[in-house]
């Protein structure tokens, strides 16, 4: 019998739909309750999965699109396989499964083996819930860490749009779902640095000098909380807070802008339902609070050299060196990742060709931090430009800032899209933030992600990295430079930006 051509195509790709969606293919994801769940009953599992999977969603992120996924995902997957990080926090259920899967390792289970080595872990939320569930996986300091693959449901979607995943918030239907786990199988592993944040300040005789966030400091700032009297990084006479962050620390213009934002979100969470009016209230706040102001009727006492002092050690092994920061910079960017506020990329793309000279450009895994400095928001918008960046002040292995008594009482920081308000110090004491490289985790990458490693600086980006500033990044990723990306430097309403020079 003869099957005409248009029908043989719709029939093979029927079946080419259907393996992508059908039964067959959620088994290559599927883990038994047995490998996840203590002392339950041994399974009869013949195959193991290709890609089996631990799905972590903040059900709260995204409106009601966190709690519509974990809907979805534990109607396709097995659901001891989904966690609710509103019910349970990851370290807990990391600990357990690790634990009962040594156990059936150690029983002789060659398919709790396989699953361990084959695991993949995703994580649906924002940036600060991206960034708890990589510290948790990080301490655990696994010989081989399941890579993670982000899903965008925050404001800001930088991890996510540094790996390839998208700044958009996800469809959540059961279509939307397996396309996504479909990109998880293909994606490739890629290292990341993460960075301890250390801060110590001498207890004071009047008035606290603990960091104050919006109502409280929320959990995703990982291990951020004050060091007890016995541990080692503890002084005497002094409070000693520390951290972590995977994607950037700043300081002044943005984590105010921030720091507001979250306050007016957590006082009024009904005002703020998707990604859209999440933006525009940030739009909002950055012009309320002058940051679109010229820098001449702009308070000096907002720059930073006004009450900070910066040190830095570019390699490891080097020395501690003074680096003066020029006077208007009113915000500072500590960056990992080459997305910041939604998807813009401070740094630039310096050519490689400059390896012996002052500035290369950023990899996610090279031990090293890249600075970048603003004057105000105006400056910021030189990231819409194709070739556009911020003051370039170095790249280092370990940066400390020095605060002292000046003009104002308190600053603002922020780690991974989670900002406080820092008091400054009333006398003669200082407030210290150190910032060194800490160790590596495991991402998942897609093929056309914007993060570059230093081992092999064009995979899996296909772009190149050797064209500095290059007209071409702006063509390939038109909805990177979209001006709804930035969250903080966006222009108020009633300007044109056709006017601007």
């Amino acid at each position: 019998m003869v099957i005409g051509s248009h029908l043989l195509g719709s029939i093979v790709g029927g079946k080419m739909a259907h393996s992508n969606s059908g039964e067959d293919f959620l088994k290559n994801f599927k883990i038994p309750k047995y490998v996840l769940v203590p002392k339950s009953e041994s399974e009869n599992v013949p195959d193991v999965p290709e890609c089996p999977v631990l799905v972590f969603i903040n059900s709260r992120s995204g409106g009601q699109l966190g709690g519509d996924l974990l809907v979805t995902y534990r109607s396709l997957l097995n659901e001891t396989q989904v966690f609710d990080l509103g019910e349970e926090t990851p370290d807990k259920v990391l600990s357990r499964i690790y634990a009962n899967l040594e156990k059936l390792k150690q029983n002789g289970d060659e398919f709790a083996t396989k699953i361990q080595e084959k695991l993949r872990i995703i994580v649906a939320g924002g940036d600060g819930t991206a960034g708890w569930l990589l510290g948790v996986v990080s301490d655990l300091k696994l010989s081989h860490s399941p890579p993670i693959a982000t899903v965008p449901l925050g404001t800001g979607n930088n991890l996510p749009f540094a790996f390839g995943w998208g700044k958009k918030n996800p469809g959540t239907d059961s279509q939307s779902v397996k396309s996504f786990l479909n990109e998880v199988k293909k994606a490739k592993e890629m290292k990341i640095d993460s960075w301890h944040l250390l801060m110590r300040m001498k207890t004071p005789k009047d008035g606290p000098l603990d960091p104050i966030a919006p109502l409280e400091l929320p959990h995703s700032l990982h291990a951020f909380g004050r060091v007890s009297d016995t541990n080692e990084l503890s002084v005497e006479g002094y409070h000693t807070f520390r951290g972590g962050f995977w994607n950037y620390f700043s300081m002044g213009m943005d984590a105010q802008v921030s720091y507001a934002f979250h306050t007016e979100r957590k006082l009024h969470p009904e005002k703020f339902k998707n990604q859209f009016s999440n933006q525009s209230t940030y739009a909002k706040i950055t012009r309320s609070q002058g940051w679109f102001s010229s820098s001449l009727s702009q308070s000096s006492s907002r720059n930073i050299n006004q009450f900070a002092k910066l040190m830095i050690m570019k390699n490891h092994g080097g020395h501690w060196e003074e680096l003066q920061i020029p006077p208007s910079i009113k915000s500072i960017v500590c960056l990992n990742l080459p997305s910041f506020s939604g998807g813009f990329n401070p740094w630039g793309m310096p050519t490689r060709r400059r390896h012996n000279g002052e500035f290369t450009p950023p990899y996610v895994d090279d031990g090293r931090i890249e600075v970048v400095g603003f004057r105000d928001a105006w400056h910021g918008l030189v990231l819409l430009a194709p070739k556009g960046h911020g003051t370039r002040l170095t790249q280092a292995h370990r940066i400390r800032f020095l605060f002292h008594k000046g003009a104002i009482d308190h600053t603002y920081m922020r780690i991974d899209g989670e900002p406080w308000k820092q008091p400054l110090p009333v006398d003669d004491e200082t407030v210290m933030v150190e910032i060194s490289h800490l160790r590596q985790v495991n991402m998942l990458a897609t093929h056309g992600c914007r993060s570059k490693s230093i081992n092999n600086p064009v995979s899996p980006s296909s772009h190149g990295a050797d064209e500095e500033d290059s007209d071409e990044e702006a063509h390939e990723s038109a909805e990177y430079r979209k001006f709804g990306a930035a969250d903080t430097f966006k222009l108020p309403g009633e300007i044109d930006i056709s006017q601007l020079s």
